[in-house]
């Protein structure tokens, strides 16, 4: 799954730079302002949004819902790594190696004593 996201975010990526370098940008017309072309205000025409707009925004927010999804897997995987590394320990005690440094006293004689 995480595969596909990636795919789809290069993909949306890519989309997004074509056809933000496709459009005419507002500024592009101030010569027109000047005496050079037929544009009624200073940076152009304000009309409705066209096609070119209008795909940009739906592909901004299909990049920035990717975007998303990635950060949820890689928080994700990080937390699943987390407790691959690191698993829970059994609450019974482990037994100690019989050629261990440390032993445990032996049973306790009638008069309460530990012997030696």
């Amino acid at each position: 799954m995480e595969f596909i996201v990636w795919i789809v975010h290069v993909l949306v990526a890519m989309a997004v730079i074509g056809l933000v370098l496709m459009q005419h940008g507002k500024g592009a017309d101030m010569g027109a302002a000047f005496g050079s072309g037929s544009s009624g205000s200073l940076f152009g025409a304000t009309g409705s949004a066209n096609f070119l707009s209008r795909t940009t925004a739906v592909l901004a927010t299909a990049f920035f819902l990717t975007s998303m999804g990635l950060t949820y897997f890689s928080a994700h995987k990080s937390e699943v790594a987390k407790l691959a590394a690191h698993p829970m320990q059994s609450a019974a005690p482990q037994p100690a190696p019989a050629n261990s440094p440390m032993q445990l006293p032996g049973p306790l004689d009638k008069s309460g004593a530990i012997p030696k």
